[in-house]
């Protein structure tokens, strides 16, 4: 993937088709919250009003086109010097060094617009070993499992929390 170029740019409708590649795949959708596309129509429902209108929902793109999305979401309040990092990309990419990638140019980009902003976390499922493997090689801080956390399509999940701060030291 090194000679391949790794870019994330925000989403718009004409993502749709390229989208549905993985938003139609069962092992991408998997650890989402969302359930697997299987209608474009409603793909695109979505993405107007899901996606378009989020603070920073970014397609992850190789060589231009998207191959899968990430997102921060900030906290408000008292908690605004936090947020959370989601992403999702084509099964037929995982264990390249795509989303490793993705994730170091997300959190650099985060930090940078965010004003405030001092942690990032991002909660994984204890059975999602490579979103773990992602989080620790880019540097997060594994903190812990939070037990039956979190309800993902109607079973509760063991969830593990890390966290990187403004302060740690990243290479995108």
């Amino acid at each position: 993937m090194e000679e391949e170029k790794i870019t994330l740019r925000p989403f718009t409708i004409s993502d749709a088709d390229d989208f549905m590649v993985w938003a139609s795949d069962d092992k991408v959708s998997h650890f989402c919250s969302w359930n697997t596309f299987t209608d474009k129509n409603t793909l695109i429902d979505h993405i107007e009003k899901t996606i378009l209108p989020h603070p920073w929902f970014r397609a992850i793109c190789l060589n231009g086109r998207p191959v899968g999305a990430i997102l921060f979401t900030p906290a408000t309040g008292n908690d605004s010097c936090r947020g959370e990092l989601g992403y999702m990309l084509a099964s037929q990419l995982w264990g390249k060094g795509v989303m490793t990638k993705a994730v170091k140019l997300a959190v650099k980009s985060v930090f940078e617009e965010m004003k405030g902003l001092e942690r990032v976390e991002a909660l994984v499922d204890v059975e999602n070993k490579g979103s773990l493997k992602v989080l620790e090689k880019v540097g997060f801080l594994k903190e812990g499992v939070l037990r039956k956390y979190f309800v993902l399509k109607g079973r509760t999940r063991d969830m593990v929390m890390f966290s990187l701060l403004s302060t740690d030291t990243i290479y995108a």
